[in-house]
């Protein structure tokens, strides 16, 4: 490890009495040491102590480099700590790290929950809304939120939202001398824990979440008519093979369906769109699933566009793709990256046959029709036929 300059301590509600030898060096040692209010009392940290601002800015503990310094966290300062936002601007021998066992650690120790089992989340710096991809019927969750009034805003956005029957425990100042531990119900949630609550654990119950399977329901989306339909886009994302961390272009992305069942699957999306309403409305679909911090939205029209954008490991054309825009799009993706797209005119589908002759792939023509009244009976409604073409470069 060399002589790092900078050690990360992860600091429980003991304080200073829970700390190891190492931790407590380090704190002797330091010049400097950056924390929350919080965190440095904890400590007894006083003149040396530098409180932090929020949002964290690990750009005010760079100004220290050289110095031996120390920053205080919560618990584990890698999971959903400041150590992950430190570290990637660091060099491996610039810091060291001791941590303390999280909050996660802690809820689950307190409940009796298989902490491999639950889903944690830091809502301490973003919406409630990230909680949708998760929540459905006996979910478990850990949360950590701001203070004791988030955790009432909380409690009423899960009964807005269908699940107000879930059971809540508000867990704060775990593993010290003030740990409190009390159970509600979201729907009738008491707010009883002031400034100091931590953490939230939830067990969903109420509405059934979102379904895992490709092509949600249309109503959904809000969007003026440009919207990819449920079972053309289950057929789309199939094609395009969504993986964890993969990142997506879609490319006149209309009410950004696609890039939003992309993001559901663990990966991140850029959505690019020209027209500004249709914009507004991907960002409205994003954020109304939890999503916006994994889809990125473009305003603008490809291929000009694309230049500068980060790789994809896949792209989707709903629409509007000609050989320019092929061309240009092709030059720009990397070999192994999939592309899937989409014809409704002759026009088109006439270009995707000879795509699909010269690039391979595969090349699929898709009828469908859904039976609707007719007088006293029903009969078939057919809907234009889409040409799909995939192909991995």
């Amino acid at each position: 490890m060399g002589n790092p300059w900078l050690t990360i301590v992860g600091i429980g509600e003991d304080g200073l009495a829970g700390l190891p030898d190492a931790s407590r060096k380090a704190l002797d040692e330091a010049e400097v040491v950056f924390g929350g209010e919080r965190h440095l009392a904890l400590a007894g940290i006083t003149d040396r102590g530098r409180a932090w601002p929020v949002p964290f800015d690990a750009g005010i503990v760079l100004q220290c480099r050289g110095r031996p310094t120390v920053v205080l966290a919560s618990g584990d300062p890698f999971w959903h700590g400041a150590g992950g936002s430190l570290v990637e601007k660091l060099q491996s021998d610039e810091w060291i790290a001791h941590s303390a066992p999280s909050t996660f650690s802690l809820a689950a120790a307190r409940l009796g929950w298989r902490l491999e089992n639950v889903v944690c989340l830091g809502l301490h710096a973003a919406p409630f809304e990230r909680l949708l991809p998760h929540l459905a019927r006996g979910v478990r969750i850990v949360c950590l939120v701001r203070d004791g009034k988030a955790g009432s805003d909380l409690a009423r956005w899960l009964a807005e939202h269908g699940w107000g029957s879930s059971a809540m425990w508000t867990l704060s100042a775990l593993g010290g001398p003030r740990e409190s531990i009390t159970q509600h119900c979201a729907d009738t949630y008491a707010d009883d824990s002031g400034d100091s609550l931590v953490a939230v654990a939830l067990e969903a119950r109420g509405a059934q979440g979102l379904a895992r399977s490709s092509g949600l329901p249309d109503e959904l989306f809000v969007h003026d008519g440009q919207l990819t339909k449920r079972p053309v886009r289950a057929l789309a994302l199939s094609a395009l093979s969504p993986r964890p961390g993969e990142r997506l272009w879609d490319i006149g992305a209309g009410s950004g369906s696609i890039s939003i069942e992309w993001a559901l699957c663990g990966g991140t999306a850029i959505a690019i769109e020209a027209r500004g309403e249709r914009a507004a409305n991907i960002r409205s679909n994003a954020a109304s699933f939890g999503l916006a911090h994994r889809i990125t939205i473009i305003e603008g029209e490809a291929p000009g566009i694309l230049p500068g954008l980060a790789a994809p490991d896949a792209v989707f054309i709903g629409g509007g793709l000609d050989a320019d825009m092929f061309a240009a799009i092709w030059s720009h993706i990397a070999l192994g990256t999939r592309l899937v797209a989409h014809a409704v005119t002759l026009e088109t589908e006439a270009l995707l046959s000879g795509l699909h002759q010269r690039h391979g792939g595969e090349l699929m023509r898709v009828e469908i029709a859904q039976a609707e009244p007719l007088g006293r009976y029903r009969s078939w409604k057919a809907a234009r036929p889409i040409v799909q073409w995939s192909v991995i470069k």
